[in-house]
């Protein structure tokens, strides 16, 4: 499994860092930074890109 995100897409919600803090951050301006693209915690990541609002996560198989 691999993690994507889109920039362009994120509104910096912040969901992802609180809901798999191993796999995402956020930059200076509060948008998405993938810290790790095939994270072992496929249960967190998997609930972070669930939970996003504006649909800037997404999961390649």
């Amino acid at each position: 499994m691999r993690v994507r995100a889109d920039r362009d897409v994120c509104i910096g919600a912040g969901l992802c860092v609180v809901t798999a803090g191993e796999v995402f951050d956020q930059d200076d301006d509060g948008i998405v930074v993938v810290l790790d693209e095939h994270p072992a915690d496929v249960a967190a990541a998997r609930e972070a890109v669930a939970n996003c609002p504006s649909g800037a996560l997404s999961l390649e198989e």
